[in-house]
Formats: C-alpha cells, structure tokens, sequence
C-alpha cells in the first residue's frame, strides 16, 4: 500500500491508496453502515445516509467536529481498479463553506461597490 498526497486545489486535502483489495471489497467497506462504522464512526458523521453516490465509484458523506466550533466537511471516496487488479482508493476532504452558513450583520462595514453600467 503507498499513500501520497496530491496539491490541494480547492483547498482539498487528497489521499491516494493502491490497495490490494478487490473495487467490490472497498465498495462494501465505505458503503455498509456495519463496515463502515469499524473505520468511519457514526458520531464522526454529521448524517448516516451518504449525500451523493455513483455506485461501484464514488460515495460522498458529510462529516461533523465533535468539539466547539463543531465546522463540517465533505469527505469523498473515489474507487477505482488499477493495473494490479486491486483498487486506487482516494478519499478528498473538503470543508463546508463556513460563510454561506454564518448569518451577516446588516452594518457589516463593508464598502459598498457599485459596478459602473
């Protein structure tokens, strides 16, 4: 098994595996609630259900801090063969956009810009 770290982006962190497994074998591991939950705990999740799946290829789940200030982020599982017959397991996780969630004042200070017609 090796791992790397590919440059982020979109400000994603990305692990990349070549796992010697079969892509049915990892597909089950991050797909049933049972299997899952050895490796991924339901209390890490801010949801059990996944928010989007391309099944047999890609699961993605919505994960939640356990600790104040309790931020969130999607974690996507992207599987694949590869050459070996095994599997290239890459999980991506990127953080919630924190400003679409947090309410703004209405005396933010802001300046205001006009765009010229």
């Amino acid at each position: 098994m090796s791992d790397t770290v590919e440059p982020d982006a979109d400000r994603a962190l990305v692990l990349e595996y070549e796992l010697d497994a079969p892509p049915e074998k990892v597909w089950r591991a991050v797909t049933i609630p049972a299997l899952r939950e050895r490796w991924l705990p339901d209390a890490d999740l801010a949801g059990a259900e996944p928010e989007a799946t391309i099944t047999g290829e890609e699961v993605r789940y919505r994960l939640r801090e356990s600790e104040p200030p309790f931020r969130e982020s999607h974690v996507t599982f992207r599987i694949e063969p590869n050459e070996a017959g095994g599997t290239r397991f890459r999980i991506i996780q990127q953080a919630c956009d924190e400003r679409a969630r947090l309410p703004r004042a209405a005396n933010s200070n802001r300046r205001t810009v006009m765009r010229a017609a």
